[in-house]
């Protein structure tokens, strides 16, 4: 009786615990339903516990934190990644509490006037001074030095001083003995034969930090051009050598330059080649494409590639690109440039007070054909009549207002990255 006894107990505590047992695991599921995080967590330690894969028939993945909310005022479609790209908050910041007027003023870049230069600079807001030989003539050093200064430091936004030194035929400070120490600056080409690309390297940094003691902050230089023919316009001012040996001047003088402070302007895109003179009329380049990508564009990609901060645009008619306009006023020759060149910096038209440039634009301003076209500063003499048409442009609504922001925040990016700007 006894063993039955013990029996009917142990039945009886089998019954318990089963029903106990069942109850648990129904709490458990009800409690997974209202949180299925306690279901995962369920689902786990079952699989720990029972050696299970706990594969529940509810499963949710982790929540997604917000996205940070962007508050970058710069335009996406002006993000590009570019070699200012690091300041375009700052000078959009800048630029957009400026007004038309000043913003007008930093796209040109004129010719210094001989008198009133820096009430000149003041007046129409200017973003530079180009300075030529006369500039220089019976000048020491120090009146340089303090001139330029001045100049730079006329407007709370500090202007480009900006000259033309490839050396040889076209030299500004060649002949003024005080700033080159009696030896003046060769042609690329005689400098090459002379010694090679060691001798480019030296002539390069002795050049860069000449220019930056005397507070010129440009050189418009150096030629990118491939020219062969001796009776061509550009050969003395070419280097004079394979498209590779170019092309390896182009880097060498672009990263020496602007390693010393002052900016490249690579010239004359999209090359010159051997047209004729473009200051006394117009030049018509009938090479393929093709020619072009492989030949020309390859120092003006080195130069792109070592960060030249500036590139200047040829008057030349290249039929290939555009056969009605010249490159300077084509709007295709400059979407060349940035979307397959990949070029983000300045570019700067050749002057346009050239005999080669008016009768192209015979309904419209030349500087305001020259803004719609893509450039972001414009080379002038006529500094007043280009600031006018220009004003007039944005005013009237010819030139949209975006572009004129995008071009002039481009030019405060590259006046920053230069420590030109520090607010």
């Amino acid at each position: 009786m006894v063993t039955g006894m013990k029996k009917a107990v142990s039945v009886l505590l089998t019954v318990v615990l089963a029903a106990s047992f069942a109850a648990c695991k129904k709490e458990k599921q009800h409690s997974a339903k209202d949180d299925p995080s306690t279901a995962i967590a369920s689902e786990a330690a079952g699989s720990s516990v029972f050696g299970q894969s706990g594969t529940g028939s509810e499963t949710r993945s982790e929540p997604q934190a917000e996205p940070e909310p962007d508050t970058n005022p710069v335009p996406q479609e002006w993000r590009d990644g570019g070699i200012f790209s690091d300041y375009y908050e700052k000078a959009y910041n800048r630029m957009m509490e400026m007004s038309t007027e000043e913003k007008v003023g930093q796209m040109i870049l004129a010719s210094c006037p001989d008198t009133d230069a820096f009430q000149t600079a003041q007046t129409y807001h200017l973003g530079g001074f180009v300075l030529f030989q006369r500039h220089f003539e019976d000048q020491t050093k120090d009146d340089v030095i303090r001139r330029n200064r001045s100049y730079a430091e006329s407007q709370d936004i500090p202007m480009i001083i900006a000259t033309d030194e490839e050396g040889g035929t076209v030299s500004r400070l060649n002949g003024n003995a005080d700033l080159t120490d009696d030896q003046d600056f060769l042609s690329p080409r005689e400098v090459f034969d002379i010694g090679g690309m060691d001798a480019i390297k030296e002539d390069a940094l002795r050049k860069a930090l000449l220019l930056n003691d005397l507070g010129i902050n440009t050189n418009l230089a150096p030629v990118c051009d491939i020219c062969t023919g001796e009776d061509k316009f550009m050969y003395d001012r070419s280097l004079g050598q394979s498209t590779s040996v170019t092309s390896a001047f182009v880097e060498e003088v672009t990263k020496i330059s602007q390693t010393n402070g002052v900016s490249v302007t690579l010239k004359h895109f999209p090359g010159y080649g051997n047209n004729t003179d473009t200051h006394s009329g117009i030049a018509i380049d009938k090479r393929t494409y093709e020619t072009f990508d492989k030949i020309d564009f390859e120092p003006f990609r080195a130069g792109i590639a070592a960060g030249a901060h500036a590139v200047m645009v040829s008057h030349n008619i290249v039929e290939c690109m555009d056969d009605e306009r010249p490159a300077s006023l084509s709007p295709r020759v400059h979407e060349i440039l940035r979307e397959e060149l990949g070029f983000t910096g300045i570019i700067i038209t050749d002057d346009l007070g050239m005999g080669a440039i008016a009768e192209y634009s015979p309904d419209q301003s030349v500087a305001v054909n020259a803004v719609l076209c893509g450039n972001d500063m414009l080379c002038v003499n006529d500094y007043e009549a280009t600031y006018e048409d220009v004003l007039n442009g944005v005013k009237t609504g010819e030139i949209d207002k975006n572009e004129l922001n995008h071009s002039v925040m481009r030019i405060l990016a590259w006046k920053y990255a230069k420590g030109m700007l520090s607010d």
